[in-house]
């Protein structure tokens, strides 16, 4: 099965019914997003450099069969794919990628971080948890519910970011951003920054995420080109809230306007969207030949991401990595 096509079907399941040898060393857990609070997820690799992420649930049709060592055979609508499991540094293969407040004072319709038990780690902690990792890593990826206030986040990621330079390796955050927040992280050596509109539309936004302010997303992705540089600059757009093609291509052609790549995250269903379906193999590739064809008019490439989800590819189909 053709790659894309295959990622594609996979990221429509969303999991995969794991069996065979024991699998924890390879299996990975996240504190914040959609995912929080789930029985974890693999990634499952061909070739060394595609890979796609995928939960794990013992009733999905979709079985993944570990041999050992990491071998796995994918069995999937008939069809029989060898690959591997990569083993997560933190959260994601070759990245130390870190939930700061795994607690969220909003309630974006999509997230079921702020009904759980989450805390905030202490910096000396996240620093151990890198260092513990540094030797099978290449980046550093930050993000971060919103404990007490969007400005106090701000200061306390920050101060993380500052206790993680000593690593020499390139930082990405991705936080709900003050009007400073921006400036402030470039001037703390930050290489990539991901400011989250999350949805197509500023009428959806304000249904999904009724606390937070679209345009103050938007005002930070504009300022963040000018200081990061071309294909330095993202932001996540959900697949699957109600939105229709046609307003992701506009919003998709707006990002890229400004400099901006557009990642096209297919919906998690979870906490009050947690009835809704996710998106269709076949929406997802459809829409991932206009997010080519709008990325390459742009002149943008996210094949040259060195931190986050552009660099990861686990849970999107993108442009370049999987096409």
């Amino acid at each position: 099965m053709e790659w894309k096509r295959l990622k594609a079907r996979l990221l429509e399941a969303g999991s995969v019914r794991l069996s065979g040898e024991p699998a924890e060393p390879y299996v990975s857990r996240s504190a914040a997003g959609p995912s929080a609070g789930t029985s974890g997820s693999l990634f499952f690799s061909v070739g060394g450099d595609r890979r796609v992420r995928v939960g794990i649930d013992g009733a999905s049709p979709i079985e993944v069969v570990h041999r050992g060592g990491g071998g796995v055979d994918l069995f999937i609508d008939g069809d029989v794919v060898s690959g591997r499991l990569e083993p997560a540094a933190l959260h994601c293969p070759r990245q130390a990628y870190l939930t700061v407040s795994g607690t969220c004072i909003f309630c974006c319709r999509y997230c079921p971080v702020p009904g759980l038990p989450g805390r905030r780690k202490e910096v000396a902690e996240i620093a151990r948890m890198v260092g513990s990792v540094a030797g099978r890593i290449d980046a550093i990826a930050i993000t971060s519910g919103v404990s007490s206030s969007i400005e106090e986040e701000e200061a306390y990621v920050l101060d993380v970011v500052a206790a993680l330079r000593s690593f020499g390796l390139p930082i990405g955050v991705s936080i709900y951003p003050c009007p400073e927040t921006p400036a402030r992280l470039h001037a703390l050596g930050v290489a990539e920054v991901k400011f989250n509109i999350e949805t197509a539309t500023p009428e959806l936004f304000r249904r999904m995420c009724p606390d937070l302010a679209w345009n103050a997303v938007w005002e930070a992705l504009s300022s963040s080109v000018a200081l990061f540089g071309r294909d330095r600059v993202y932001s996540n757009v959900i697949v699957g809230l109600g939105e229709t093609d046609e307003d992701l291509e506009r919003v998709m052609e707006d990002l890229a306007a400004i400099g901006v790549i557009p990642v096209l995250r297919p919906l998690t269903p979870a906490a009050s969207l947690a009835g809704r379906p996710r998106p269709s193999a076949e929406r997802l590739l459809s829409l991932c030949e206009t997010h080519e064809r709008i990325l390459r008019r742009a002149g943008l490439d996210p094949r040259r991401a060195l931190t986050m989800c552009a660099a990861c590819t686990g849970c999107d189909l993108v442009p370049g990595r999987d096409t």
